[in-house]
């Protein structure tokens, strides 16, 4: 097997590969990576130094962890997922990304394919006007700076208040759409200018909204998609992908500086600056946490927003209520952010980079509805090829901090994949494969074909055979908008 490392790998269990701690200096503990042996060997050589790095910081317990979805990132590989002892050890912006609560949202409808098909086109045209997308772009949504601040400390609780929602759509997302210790007092000027104005809208890179379909021969686990909502004969779902936009972005840059900082203070050293961090308990780390969680509610909003904009444009297009069309959320997951957890080493706060929580059944944290499931897990695949909805497992409890993959992972850069191809030739092939596409940027557009990215199948398969994650049900795109 030629790997992109010099280092030893072990294989410990046939899709767990660790390095141990004798591979570099300072390592505190193993690093672990979820794979087939095919996906290792795909893996870039950053995932390796990053995931060791990783596993040198202050405090962290047990393994550093990488997802099969693992590739470079900044400081933490993609697909990474560390724990730190919250009284010894640190928090780090790059552990969580700029991108501050990234995450995915399903909501199921009651339509199926054929109800859809002759009405895509409309479908999708009123979808691309009511949600905006690209760099820089406003939503409908006009607040002051003290509302702003509402929607930070309450997430999509605000959202819930002002009509952008259901009530039982609260339930349905991870830490009910709020998470606690939010304080705005935290967030810069330059931050809040940023965020205001962009409740409600995609943004741009990866980011996207997909209309899916259900194949009943699609569905793995039958009885667990029911609970989730998920019936096949071509049912139709809707998957968005987005996160804090501009405002986590800043929070992010803002606390790198201070941490850079504050690391001399606290005779902290580093592999790699872009692992910049602080004590968790310190004053800096506290703070980060607190305007942290200020973003991460903002993305929660953002989603809620968003939500309640696909339900008027499918009630527009059919002629129908969203609650006549069926329009619950399945769930939703954030895959970058750090929280406070408890595990049998005790109170530990989980990094999770392009990472899901995962949790299996009979957790306290999920909703009555979700507690003989376990937790509903969204990854969302390349624009070209669909994505996979799953639950959280037991196993996932105990070997990784209750977390699991989130995507397909890139295997190509960006500029690699514009280079590969044209947004409008791949605009025109999809549409002759039955997915109909609609982008701000044609190079944009290019930078997300499906041959950028692993095969998200095998990347699913990896965790459903190592037990972390149980497939239910693979959802295929009919129709795309990308930021």
């Amino acid at each position: 097997m030629k790997l992109n490392t010099d280092m030893t790998v072990n294989r410990v269990a046939d899709e767990i590969w660790e390095i141990p701690p004798s591979e570099k200096p300072g390592m505190l503990v193993p690093a672990r990576i979820y794979a087939t042996e095919r996906i290792l060997e795909t893996m870039d050589r950053g995932v390796f130094d990053q995931v060791t790095n990783v596993a040198c910081l202050p405090g962290i317990r047990r393994y550093a962890l990488c997802m099969p979805d693992g590739h470079w990132g900044y400081g933490f590989p993609i697909g990474g997922v560390a724990a730190f002892d919250t009284s010894e050890g640190v928090i780090s912006p790059g552990g969580v990304g700029y991108d501050v609560n990234c995450g995915m949202r399903l909501i199921r409808t009651d339509l199926t394919l054929t109800d859809v098909q002759p009405r895509l086109e409309p479908l999708m045209t009123e979808l691309f006007r009511k949600v905006p997308a690209g760099v820089g772009s406003s939503g409908f949504v006009r607040l002051g700076r003290r509302e702003f601040e509402d929607v930070m400390r309450k997430g999509a609780r605000w959202c819930v208040e002002k009509g952008y929602g259901w009530h039982e759509d609260l339930a349905r997302i991870e830490e009910g759409g709020c998470i606690a210790g939010a304080d705005p007092s935290k967030v810069s000027d330059h931050a809040v200018e940023r965020g205001i104005n962009q409740l409600g809208t995609l943004g741009s890179g990866n980011h996207y909204l997909e209309v899916q379909v259900v194949s009943s021969d699609r569905i793995f686990d039958p009885q667990v998609a029911a609970a989730l909502g998920i019936t096949g004969h071509d049912q139709i779902v809707v998957m968005v992908h987005c996160g804090s936009r501009g405002f986590g972005h800043q929070v992010a840059s803002d606390y790198l500086k201070v941490f850079e900082k504050a690391m001399r203070r606290y005779g902290i050293t580093v592999k790699d600056q872009q692992l910049a961090c602080a004590p968790f308990r310190s004053p800096e780390g506290q703070d980060y946490f607190a305007a942290m969680n200020c973003a991460a509610n903002s993305a929660f909003a953002n989603r809620q927003v968003i939500t309640h904009q696909i339900r008027e444009a499918f009630a527009a297009v059919f002629g129908k209520s969203a609650e006549e069309l069926g329009m619950h959320i399945v769930y939703d997951v954030a895959h970058n952010i750090a929280k406070v957890e408890r595990y049998p080493e005790g109170e530990l706060v989980v990094h999770r980079k392009g990472s899901t929580r995962a949790f299996g059944p009979g957790r306290p944290e999920l909703p009555e509805m979700y507690r003989a499931t376990g937790q509903p897990v969204i990854c969302g695949g390349s624009m070209e090829t669909g994505s996979y909805l799953l639950v959280g497992t037991e196993r996932a409890m105990q070997e990784t901090f209750g977390s699991t993959m989130h995507g397909s992972g890139r295997t190509m850069s960006r500029a690699q994949a514009k280079k590969s191809v044209r947004g409008e030739q791949l605009q025109r092939d999809m549409k002759q494969r039955g997915i109909l596409v609609k982008a701000v940027s044609m190079s944009g557009l290019a930078e997300e074909a499906g041959f950028a990215y692993k095969n998200i199948s095998d990347v699913v398969e990896t965790v459903d055979r190592a037990g972390i994650t149980k497939k239910v049900a693979e959802l295929r795109p009919i129709g795309n908008i990308k930021g």
